[in-house]
């Protein structure tokens, strides 16, 4: 565990690094974080998919900050509609169920070391087998030299700073893509495409706005119950 000063400690450095990466003027050192962001969530779609029956194809990440994840559905276990709905939720509810998984692994410099060797791996496997797109590779490749050299260094505290980070950047992500929660489509390449909560309600009820609004409020419980348990004795 981790000494009650030090959890402040490294929670405040986390949280200041993180608005200062929401500053305007810090374009630059935002966009890879941006980037891997939206890997977050890409690989959600395609994992969910894959945990489903699917296949997961491959995913491409664009020089703006875009993305987009390729699989297809089988019947195999669930209906087609019901697989389309649950790959939705999957790249909007993915990159929250990773900061807080991240988030409280950091409460054991233990399990923080773990998480980050998992993280890695994870990044370095969906290189070799699922990226596709020059940005996404360049961009991720030196996300996974930078974590393989923070595991180098072997000191407890960067690591946990790190994972802390990384937890937090990624479940806030999507309140800085709080638009697209509650945009019912989008226009990509001259073509128009339905957005994610858009496919979750044409496959199973509601409205896109209601969605939006449910993984809005899961998010913020994920983040409230992840911060909580990192500073429960």
């Amino acid at each position: 565990m981790i000494s009650k000063k030090l959890d402040y400690t490294v929670l405040i450095i986390a949280v200041l690094i993180f608005l200062l990466l929401q500053l305007p003027h810090f374009g630059q050192i935002q966009y890879p974080f941006r980037l891997l962001g939206t890997w977050f969530h890409e690989m959600g779609h395609g994992l969910t998919a894959l945990f489903i029956g699917g296949d997961f194809k491959y995913l491409e990440i664009y020089e703006n900050g875009g993305g987009v994840a390729y699989f297809t559905l089988t019947n195999k276990f669930i209906s087609i509609p019901s697989g389309k709905a649950l790959a939705a939720a999957g790249g909007l509810l993915g990159p929250a169920i990773a900061g807080a998984t991240l988030i409280i692994s950091a409460k054991s410099t233990k399990y923080a070391a773990i998480l980050l060797r998992i993280l890695t791996a994870v990044i370095i496997i969906s290189l070799l087998l699922w990226i596709r797109s020059f940005w996404g590779i360049i961009v991720l490749g030196a996300f996974a030299i930078f974590f393989i050299g923070v595991t180098f260094l072997k000191n407890k505290k960067v690591e946990v700073i790190t994972v802390l980070f990384l937890g937090l950047q990624s479940i806030l992500s999507t309140y800085l893509q709080i638009d697209y929660l509650f945009t019912k489509q989008f226009e990509r390449n001259g073509t128009i495409h339905i957005s994610d909560t858009q496919a979750i309600a044409e496959n199973s009820f509601g409205t896109y706005w209601m969605w939006g609004t449910f993984i809005l409020l899961i998010s913020a419980f994920m983040l409230w119950k992840s911060i909580r348990f990192y500073f429960k004795r």
